[in-house]
């Protein structure tokens, strides 16, 4: 699926994989985060930081009629507020994609899939 947007200029079509990579990218510049997690990927466990262009896998976006919703899987450094880190995350990406693509995103709904100790 894809997120259409309409202009005076024409029709924009933007696939979610794009919407997922730009959102992403956005969480991790946020202090306290190791990476991102895929939301299958969980073994024992362990969950596994994905890289940059495997973001797709760990958000996922879903549109219902007119509303975009977002879900991340995130991994967390240890020592830190998870609910600092979430709020700041969701305010992050709304904004991001909001100046980026004008997409006005309805919900960020974030998932610890873990806690990492970083080396200093």
């Amino acid at each position: 699926m894809s997120i259409e947007l309409n202009t005076k200029y024409g029709q924009i079509d933007i696939s979610n994989d794009v919407i997922a990579t730009i959102a992403g990218g956005a969480a991790i510049d946020c202090y306290g985060i190791v990476g991102m997690a895929s939301k299958k990927q969980l073994k024992d466990g362990i969950a596994e930081i994905l890289r940059r262009e495997n973001f797709s896998k760990g958000v996922i976006v879903r549109q219902d009629s007119e509303q975009v919703h977002i879900d991340m899987y995130i991994i967390v450094s240890y020592g830190t507020k998870i609910s600092e880190i979430a709020h700041n995350v969701q305010s992050k990406v709304k904004y991001t994609l909001d100046k980026t693509m004008g997409l006005e995103v309805d919900s960020v709904n974030i998932f610890v899939q873990g806690v990492r100790v970083t080396n200093p």
